[in-house]
C-alpha cells in the first residue's frame, strides 16, 4: 500500500469567559487517490454518501484551475494545473459546507480549507507527494510547503491531513516508536521515512498504525499523541472502485471540545532534505 494518509489534532483554547466548552462532534473523514476526477465526480459523491463520509480529500484529480463545484449536496474545492497529472481537492457534505470559512490553494499538490464545527476550528489539508522516481528537489519543495502550511495553523486549531504520500512506513516502528503505532505493512522506503520524519518533527502519530487490521485495510492517519482517543477507527474500504488502483481510506473521528492541554510552543523552522 503506497498511500499514507494523515490526521493531526490540536486542542481548543478556552472561550472568552475563560471556561472550557464541553461536548463532541463525530465525523467520518476520507482520503482517496482517484487517478482522475473526469467522468467520476457523480459516482464519487454517491460513494461518499453511501459510506457516510463528511469530508473527503482527493488526489490526482487532473482538473485545471482553482475553483469550486457542487453536486448532490456536496461541495468540491480543487486546485490543479494540468490535465495530465497532479491536482488535489476537498469535498464537504451538505451539513458542513456552510461551515467552511477559508479556502487556501497552495499548489497542484497541496490545498487547505478551514471549518468551524461546534465552536472548534478544523483545518483540513489534501496533499499529494511527488512520486517515486521524481527528482529530489521536487520532494524537498513539497515538504517545505507542507511544513509552512502546518506551521502557520495556530496551535489552538485541530488539523486533518489526508493525502497520498507515495511511501511505505513499513511493518515495524523501528526508530519511530513515538509516531508509528507498530501495525504497518511491507518494507519502509524513502517516501515513508520522509513522512515519519515529518510526523516526528511536529509530534504527530500515524493513527492507522495503531490499529491491528487485515493487510488490505492498512492505511494511515495521524494525530498528536494526546488526542489519540479522538480517532475511533481507520481503514481501507477495498470494495469501492473508481477504476483506480488506489483504495478509499476512511477514519472515524470524534472532536472533543473539553481538552485541557498546554499549547505547543513555536518550533524552529526545519530545513527539509529529500
Amino acid at each position: 500500500m503506497s498511500t499514507e494518509s494523515c490526521l493531526r489534532l490540536r486542542p481548543r483554547k478556552r472561550d472568552n469567559s475563560g471556561k472550557w466548552v464541553t461536548g463532541s462532534h463525530k465525523l467520518r473523514v476520507g482520503s482517496w487517490n482517484i487517478g482522475t476526477l473526469t467522468g467520476k465526480f457523480i459516482e464519487l459523491v454517491k460513494i461518499l454518501k453511501k459510506r457516510k463520509i463528511n469530508i473527503a480529500c482527493v488526489q490526482e484529480t487532473r482538473w485545471v484551475g482553482s475553483k469550486a463545484r457542487d453536486v448532490d449536496g456536496f461541495k468540491l474545492w480543487y486546485s490543479g494545473g494540468s490535465r495530465d497529472r497532479n491536482g488535489v481537492g476537498i469535498l464537504v457534505d451538505g451539513d458542513l459546507r456552510e461551515q467552511v470559512v477559508e479556502v487556501r490553494r497552495i499548489s497542484d499538490r497541496l490545498m487547505m480549507i478551514k471549518l468551524v464545527i461546534g465552536g472548534c476550528t478544523l483545518s483540513v489539508i489534501s496533499a499529494y507527494a511527488p512520486q517515486v522516481g521524481l527528482d529530489e528537489e521536487a520532494k524537498m519543495l513539497f515538504y517545505e510547503d507542507l511544513d509552512e502550511v502546518v506551521r502557520g495553523i495556530p496551535n489552538t486549531e485541530k488539523i486533518v491531513i489526508g493525502g497520498d504520500f507515495n511511501g511505505h512506513i513499513g511493518a515495524t516502528s523501528s526508530g519511530f516508536d513515538d509516531v508509528h503505532g507498530g501495525f504497518g505493512v511491507g518494507e519502509r522506503n524513502g517516501g515513508g521515512t520522509s513522512l515519519l520524519d515529518f510526523d516526528k518533527a511536529f509530534e504527530l502519530v500515524i493513527s492507522n498504525s495503531c490499529f491491528l487490521k487485515k493487510e488490505n485495510h492498512m492505511v494511515t492517519f495521524r494525530s498528536s499523541e494526546g488526542d489519540r482517543g479522538c480517532f475511533k477507527d481507520c481503514k481501507v474500504i477495498p470494495s469501492e472502485n473508481l477504476t483506480t488502483p488506489h483504495k478509499l481510506l476512511v477514519m472515524d473521528l470524534e472532536i472533543k471540545r473539553d481538552m485541557r492541554k498546554k499549547l505547543v510552543s513555536n518550533r524552529p523552522r526545519i530545513k527539509w532534505v529529500a
